[in-house]
């Protein structure tokens, strides 16, 4: 069979996280609320009333724009795009056109040595070519023979953003829509959950002969809502369209809908292109006029980007590739590690390996924010710093996390109040010893005939008496002794 690539370019809807739509003043997120109860006369587009631009779009907007490299026009315009479906009841949408908010910029993905056929590492950058505020349009679904119609998304603020087609793999599509989340949440201006429609994406697909540079008709694939999804979607239409070539078949540009009870692609209709939409200057708003001033002031806090923060941690504190992701997954966390290594002043590594493992474990399984957790940096610190002096072994400071986060008291605190410190007194460990030794006559006989792995199920036991006090050294040291 002849050697195909597939040529991806995705467009995603990114719901912003503001408090009120963008032309009115209705709550902007309802997507858990009955259908129809978050609509006012503006969103909905009767007759005789104004849109009010909300500012915090505009300031979202563009922190986007900055964190994308795009360049920010200090003028822009609204439009009006026109089309004809269920869930647009004013019959056309405002929008961005030739003169939106931002234009160019792009996202590097780095990718592992998994994802390339030759196994090696590498950065997929993917240019953007449209950056532009619009409104949401509201939503249908059909239910037995009848179409129903919900306005409530109507007005909820957007950014939509089209890559150029320089994804080759539906693995880069959907590392494009991981770091593209990160991204998002990382800024705070979207929550960027796909199931909850704060993010949304369209993918369109070709595919040529490797070696070849011109681009053939594409389809488009919408109603996808999660990235496993935007993946298998991708897949299987990337097999259809080959399969359709080398059939000699024509690739028809349709619009597919990803069915995703079935995971199969459906036909909806012909693609439009932009002529169809004709668009024309939105007459009820003013332009955008982003001041030097504002725009200052809206990236005055600009934050380190991960990718960045990623690559410094790896610098700066020589952490693994593996560590530096996982802990630039989410700006809290980052922050969270970053003011832990401050307050602790030791080994990053060894930061990084409590948290990962400790830390994460407890956030995970109880759902709970770092920023805003009663083990702060400052006590996780102290635990290390605690265990580090033998005050405490690595099992009462395991436990002694758990005790912060629940008590919001200090590490210190608890452990004069509990009488977590570690003993380290050789008689008293040593009665413990021989105490253990007596009570295991059997097992001694298997050590002292060879099996001398048994050490650890000794000091396990000592430490299981002395309720994990004991210096576990120390233990181990004595009972090598009395063995022999």
């Amino acid at each position: 069979m002849t050697d195909y690539e597939a040529i991806i370019g995705l467009e995603t809807h990114i719901q912003l996280n503001t408090i009120t739509k963008v032309f009115c003043s209705c709550k902007a997120d309802s997507w858990i609320d009955p259908p129809n109860t978050n609509i006012c006369p503006v969103c909905c587009g009767l007759p005789g009333v104004l849109p009010i631009l909300n500012k915090a779009v505009v300031e979202k907007g563009v922190l986007l724009a900055n964190a994308m490299h795009s360049e920010i026009r200090l003028l822009s315009f609204f439009d009006r795009k026109n089309y004809f479906y269920p869930d647009l009841p004013k019959g056309f949408q405002i929008s961005q056109f030739d003169q939106s908010l931002a234009r160019g910029g792009y996202l590097d993905l780095p990718m592992p040595a998994s994802a390339s056929p030759d196994k090696q590492a590498y950065i997929r950058r993917v240019g953007i070519w449209k950056m532009h505020i619009e409104e949401d349009a509201g939503k249908t679904k059909t239910k037995g023979n009848r179409r129903l119609i919900d306005f409530n998304r109507c007005g909820v603020p957007l950014v939509e953003m089209v890559t150029a087609p320089d994804l080759r793999t539906a693995d880069e599509a959907a590392q494009y829509l991981i770091r593209l989340r990160q991204l998002l949440r990382w800024l705070g201006i979207s929550e960027a959950d796909m199931e909850k429609a704060h993010l949304r994406c369209d993918a369109n697909v070709s595919i040529r002969v490797k070696g070849e540079t011109k681009l053939n008709p594409k389809t488009e694939i919408k109603n996808v809502n999660s990235i496993d999804a935007v993946r298998d979607a991708i897949i299987k239409e990337v097999d259809r369209q080959i399969r359709e070539m080398e059939a000699g078949n024509r690739i028809e540009a349709w619009t597919l809908e990803w069915d995703e009870d079935t995971s199969t692609l459906k036909k909806m209709r012909s693609k439009e292109t932009e002529a169809d939409y004709r668009y024309f200057r939105e007459p009820d708003l003013l332009p955008i006029r982003l001041e030097e001033e504002w725009k200052q002031a809206i990236l005055a806090d600009f934050p380190e980007l991960p990718l960045e923060r990623r690559a410094r941690f790896i610098e700066q504190y020589g952490l693994p590739e593996y560590d530096a992701e996982i802990l630039t997954s989410e700006r809290h966390l980052s922050d969270y590690y970053e003011n832990t290594v401050k307050a602790y002043g030791g080994d990053p590594k060894k930061v990084s390996n409590w948290l990962m493992n400790e830390v994460l474990r407890m956030i995970n399984d109880q759902n709970l924010n770092p920023a805003e957790m009663s083990l702060n940096p400052a006590a996780l610190a102290c635990v290390i710093k605690l265990v580090d002096a033998g005050t405490i072994n690595i099992s009462t400071g395991k436990n002694l996390l758990q005790k912060v986060q629940l008590t919001g008291k200090t590490p210190d605190a608890l452990v004069i109040e509990e009488s977590l410190g570690l003993v380290s007194d050789e008689s008293t460990i040593r009665v413990v010893c021989l105490e253990v030794l007596a009570e295991s006559p059997n097992e001694v006989a298997s050590y002292k005939s060879g099996k001398e792995t048994l050490i650890g199920w000794f000091v396990g036991s000592v430490m299981k008496k002395m309720r994990g006090k004991a210096d576990a050294a120390l233990a181990r040291q004595i009972l090598e002794e009395l063995l022999k």
